[in-house]
């Protein structure tokens, strides 16, 4: 059986600051990327749930819908907690339907903004194995979401921006680290003749030019998976830099005629160094998806 997903993260901000942007529908979706759309429905009593309409769009302009309801609120010595069930009768939407909760700790450091929900799926068991994959990425956006909030919040970072800047940084980073793994993988391991001559043509021994070219592998894979893998990556964006400018000033002054060829070593060694500035530069107030806590804390 599938475990609730469960996200807190700290939040020090006032706890009216945070309610108001986590229950208000045009605040909410501002801040989280679960939702394009949130929308109260009138009602016809104040004593009656407060029922509203949720919305994600999903690409090729296709939206997902669905509909909720506040099931209750409480409050206990500052504490407070807003219980919530959705339900989506949209045939795309593989929620069928869930519940969960809200809660609101304050703390001497600020609020610890807490939620726990669980939901059914539909489509049986293609529905069940599917949500090996949704629930994880479900979680995720959720944790990522927490975090733009407290930056919101804290740091009056705004949602939009921070969106902006993190698909600038990490397009910039997945892009460096994609030419570093298959220029480490694709010539040196998977076609490595050219390589080694070229090795050799620039002095190299050829007795040592293969196991060159292998350990050149190495450490290229190794920064590919470092740059797109580390939390915090601006000592190899760095090093991606040097060495970028370094192969290119060695491959052009031991072999010129390379100079002239199409896709030289020069406009590549730019444009990586490009690519790093570009993802150091967009590496401000980013939200982190982990560093919210992702399991209930032990008793």
């Amino acid at each position: 059986m599938a475990r609730p997903i469960y996200v807190e993260r700290l939040i020090n901000a006032p706890m009216e600051a945070l309610w108001n942007a986590t229950q208000t529908p045009d605040i909410h979706d501002r801040w989280d990327l679960r939702f394009t759309e949130i929308r109260y429905l009138p009602r016809s009593a104040p004593s009656e749930p407060q029922r509203f309409l949720y919305a994600t769009r999903i690409g090729f302009g296709l939206r997902i819908a669905g509909e909720g309801e506040s099931v209750g609120q409480s409050e206990r010595n500052g504490d407070r907690t807003s219980a919530l069930r959705f339900w989506s009768d949209d045939s795309k939407s593989l929620i069928r339907k869930g519940s969960g909760y809200w809660r609101y700790a304050p703390t001497d450091k600020g609020v610890r903004f807490i939620t726990q929900y669980d939901y059914e799926t539909r489509f049986g068991a293609a529905g069940r194995a599917l949500d090996l994959a949704f629930r994880p990425l479900l979680g995720w956006a959720t944790a990522w979401s927490f975090d733009r909030l407290r930056l919101w919040l804290e740091r009056g970072a705004d949602p939009s921006a921070t969106l902006d800047r993190s698909v600038v940084h990490w397009t910039a980073r997945a892009t460096l680290a994609f030419i570093w793994l298959y220029h480490g993988i694709v010539p040196k391991l998977f076609a490595p003749a050219g390589e080694i001559d070229l090795a050799v043509r620039t002095g190299v021994p050829i007795s040592l030019a293969p196991i060159l070219v292998l350990a050149a592998a190495i450490v290229e894979v190794t920064l590919g998976l470092g740059i797109v893998a580390l939390r915090d990556a601006r000592l190899l964006l760095v090093v991606s830099s040097v060495l970028a400018v370094g192969l290119a000033v060695v491959t052009g002054a031991l072999s010129p005629q390379l100079i002239a060829a199409p896709f030289q070593p020069i406009t590549l060694g730019v444009a990586m160094v490009g690519l790093a500035a570009v993802a150091r530069l967009a590496d401000r107030d980013l939200p982190r998806a982990r560093s919210c806590l992702r399991e209930p804390p032990s008793k």
